[in-house]
């Protein structure tokens, strides 16, 4: 691909610098996790489940492994408060380490992703 090209493609704008700085601060969080569903938490452990949906697919029409890393991300820090911490230490991820098993694809119930 010429550099231009990807130098395009990396720059391309979604709306107007105010319009972005207008987002709310958490404004991806109710995007990737919007069908996610909580099936079981105890301290010191979530379990989640969900379908897949077509916002969350890459070019491939699997789970984008960005959205991936973001539920590790988001779901790993929602551990901490069952463990006795407040809900205002929800925590930050200085390093995010993700093993891709398989492909998850869109609308497909019982796919697994594992938080260890």
């Amino acid at each position: 691909m010429e550099l231009e090209a990807v130098k395009k493609y990396l720059e391309k704008g979604v709306g107007t610098s105010s319009e972005v700085d207008g987002l709310p601060p958490s404004f991806l969080e109710p995007l990737i996790m919007n069908s996610l569903k909580v099936d079981l938490i105890e301290p010191g452990r979530i379990l989640c489940s969900m379908k897949i949906p077509q916002r969350l697919l890459n070019a491939d029409n699997t789970l984008h492994g960005g959205a991936a890393a973001a539920l590790v991300d988001v779901v790993g820090s929602a551990v901490i408060p069952t463990v006795g911490y407040g809900l205002n230490m929800m925590g930050v991820s200085v390093e995010i380490n993700v093993s891709y098993l398989d492909a998850a694809y869109v609308d497909v119930s019982h796919q697994t992703i594992y938080l260890l």
